[in-house]
């Protein structure tokens, strides 16, 4: 009997469960399609120069740390689900049911679902693999191969985690249905969340801000006092001044506005704090917009401020964007609320007294769940955004750092004394190459010299000398990418510089540096005064993006200070040969070799050597960067699905409470396209304002991380490859929210029509 009521009430309220039983196929048709690329038993058409442990093992710890979100998704579901049927519920225990045995025929119920989701999800997440399986032989750079197959593993991990979460909710539901009382059940539909204004979190909130512009203003004194020139560009004063006077006069001015109008005029509290609130919001944007600006004069203008002053702007910028999410919600209510008070002549067209009377009855009481979603919003689409940038920066990052087979350097950073300067030719890797019959297409040794024998002690952060390379060193590298040869006159030198420098500092050091004195003679620059090869990162000194190349005469008279060697194999290395000839390496110079006094050991103070093989390069940079990408895309896809499904399911709850209302619309002679319009325009304000405030925040904030980032988004990613992610991302936002839309005034419109 049990069975069959569990299956009847199932039916039954398929309609209530549709949008939850679609998010959750969504939810574990993602989990096992990510997932399947960490079973045991999944092979793709690798080279052998690839390996997928380092993935699978970070693709199952993101996953399912991020899957957890799930179970804030689960509950809230069912709590809606409890509230709406706690009428239902009164009955049965009214006829004679104990509550312990309604409890468990719900959780049931709920299970029954779960367990439809989770098949479904399993079924469709077989074909939703494959586009994971093209995107990781994509990154791999193989080609895209169908292999249907179903993982038992990743069934078994898929089926078990979204059933322990289900068993978890459902026994909280469970104590909740045991523990309210009968008359709690009657009335649970009458009874509306306390509105947010009535409470004193605002309050609070504008408290803890006014402590934080009480910090921001003693922050931007020490910087002032500590960092400021008075050379500094026009913009830059303007930074550091703004950094005082806009958050001191967030205080000022708030707080004397309560005093002028709050107190003086005996202006009623409420409304002096709702014109305290609206200035807050202004200030909180002026305040973002001024730390936004800190890394990005930092890096425009070369301002001397460190890591901690970069975090704590970050963290005032985050600060000031929650609160300003906060206080718009809070103000939308108490804006739409006035717009009818002194607008008689808009509350009386046609059919929006209606309209006011169904947004402002649960739009003030909802705040705290609007202003959590548009928060989450801006978090999902942030994650978006931000990872097609990251991972392509990280493979760009790649092609300049590893650029050879082989690669083998030394550092003379941690060398005091010359006679212990590196000068190796680093036999132990050409034994280990002879014996496992390794042929090389290329290899060539080189040194990097200092221009003068005087800067050897240096050794200061940010003014390390730039070191120098021989014309035929620099032309054999250059052979070796299949580049052109260059040439250089008598006594002149030329400049090598890492992608990642801006046009201006290259110009910037060219114009300082038109000469060279070095301990052969004085060097002009030639006409040909720079280049932008990928020859590698280890050719460069610590805190420097340029490499001078000089005549090889000159060089012969200068002090050598680092050996390396750069190989091309005439085969790829395999995964475990790489291996093998990096352990070989690490034997011959042991990590005794590269620790300094200052690590309390007793090891030499010695050259550090350095190997970076380009097989273990790629592996660990691919894996790390799909783990990376998967995981924001994922998470943002959760985040994203949690919040559409929440706005569904209240605006689905509500339903069945309007459906007398727009009953009566309809008896009075309102006509069906009337009604449709109202509950467009209802949906419209419901979903459009977290949406628009989340995509208006958010640009902001990704505005300012890309610019930040300019840099290196122009060395390694391309506007053009950048603009296309951000273009595929917000496509699979927008065609989200038009799902989640559609469904909802559908499944709206089936509730109240007549």
């Amino acid at each position: 009997m049990y069975a069959k009521l569990i299956f009847k009430n199932a039916r039954r309220s398929i309609k209530d469960y549709l949008i939850y039983l679609v998010t959750m196929t969504i939810c574990v048709t993602l989990f096992y399609a990510f997932l399947s690329i960490s079973s045991v038993s999944y092979h793709p058409a690798l080279k052998a120069a690839y390996n997928l442990t380092e993935l699978r093992d970070g693709m199952k710890l993101s996953i399912c740390a991020l899957t957890l979100l799930l179970l804030f998704l689960i509950r809230y579901v069912n709590h809606f689900m409890l509230l709406h049927r706690q009428k239902e519920f009164a009955i049965h225990a009214v006829i004679g049911m104990e509550q312990r045995t309604i409890g468990w025929l719900f959780f049931a119920e709920t299970l029954c679902m779960g367990a439809v989701a989770v098949v479904l999800g399993i079924f469709l997440g077989m074909i939703v693999s494959q586009f994971i399986t093209a995107m990781l032989l994509s990154d791999f750079g193989e080609a895209y191969q169908f292999t249907w197959m179903l993982f038992p593993d990743t069934v078994l991990l898929t089926a078990g985690f979204f059933t322990c979460c289900l068993l978890l909710v459902g026994l909280f539901n469970l104590r909740s249905i045991q523990r309210t009382k009968l008359i709690d059940m009657l009335s649970a539909q009458r009874q509306n969340e306390p509105p947010l204004r009535k409470s004193r979190l605002m309050y609070y909130l504008t408290g803890l801000y006014l402590l934080m512009l009480g910090l921001m203003v003693f922050n931007g004194i020490q910087m002032i006092t500590c960092y400021f020139d008075p050379r500094f560009a026009l913009p830059v004063h303007v930074l550091y001044w703004g950094l005082i006077l806009a958050p001191a006069l967030g205080i000022a001015l708030p707080l004397l506005w309560l005093v002028v109008f709050g107190i003086r005029k005996k202006q009623k509290k409420p409304a002096a704090f709702h014109h305290l609130f609206l200035i807050e919001m202004g200030f909180t944007l002026l305040n973002a917009v001024f730390a936004a600006c800190v890394p990005v004069m930092k890096r425009s203008y070369l301002l001397p401020y460190g890591s901690g002053v970069m975090r704590q702007y970050l963290m005032f910028l985050i600060g000031n964007i929650l609160l300003f999410i906060c206080l718009f919600v809070y103000l939308s209510s108490l804006a739409a609320e006035a717009w009818k008070e002194y607008s008689p002549q808009h509350r009386y067209k046609e059919e929006n007294l209606f309209f006011y009377g169904q947004i402002l009855s649960k739009l003030a009481g909802n705040t705290k769940s609007m202003t959590l979603i548009s928060i989450t919003l801006v978090l999902s689409i942030f994650l978006f955004l931000a990872a097609p940038v990251l991972t392509q920066w990280s493979l760009g990052y790649l092609d300049a750092r590893s650029r050879y087979d082989v690669q083998l350097s030394s550092r003379y950073n941690t060398v005091y004394e010359e006679k212990d300067l590196p000068h190796s030719s680093y036999p132990a890797v050409s034994a280990f190459l002879a014996d496992r019959g390794i042929r090389t297409a290329y290899d060539h040794s080189f040194s990097l010299y200092l221009a003068k024998r005087s800067d050897f002690n240096i050794r200061v952060k940010w003014d390390f000398p730039v070191l120098a390379l021989s014309l035929s060193d620099y032309n054999a590298i250059r052979e070796m990418l299949d580049l052109e040869p260059i040439t250089l006159e008598e006594n002149t030198f030329t400049t090598q510089w890492k992608s990642i420098a801006t046009t201006d500092e290259r110009d910037a050091f060219l114009k300082s540096h038109p000469t060279v004195s070095t301990d052969a003679g004085i060097l002009s620059l030639s006409g040909n005064s720079s280049y932008e090869a990928l020859i590698g990162a280890t050719v460069y000194n610590s805190y420097t993006d340029v490499v001078y190349v000089f005549p090889d005469q000159i060089c012969e008279q200068l002090l050598s200070v680092n050996c390396s060697r750069y190989i091309q194999t005439a085969a790829e290395l395999s995964f475990a040969d790489a291996q093998a000839l990096e352990k070989a390496f690490l034997r011959a110079y042991p990590e005794e070799a590269n620790r300094s006094a200052s690590s309390g050991t007793d090891a030499p103070i010695g050259a550090q050597y350095f190997i970076r093989l380009h097989t273990l390069e790629v592996n660990s940079i691919l894996a790390s960067n799909f783990v990376l990408k998967a995981s924001m895309i994922y998470g943002a896809v959760v985040l994203m699905v949690i919040c559409l499904t929440i706005l569904s399911l209240q605006q689905l709850m509500d339903a069945s409470q309007y459906r007398y209302r727009f009953h009566v619309l309809h008896k009075l002679g309102v006509e069906e396209t009337h009604i449709r319009r109202l509950i467009l325009r209802q949906l419209g304000l419901w979903f459009g304002l977290p949406v628009t405030l989340a995509l208006f925040v958010s640009g902001v904030v990704s505005g300012s991380f890309l610019q930040s980032i300019s840099a290196q988004i122009h060395a390694y990613i391309g506007a053009g490859a950048l603009f296309a992610q951000l273009g595929v991302t917000i496509g699979i936002l927008l065609w989200l929210l038009v799902c989640y839309f559609i469904s909802t005034w559908i499944l709206f419109w089936r509730s109240v029509a007549p």
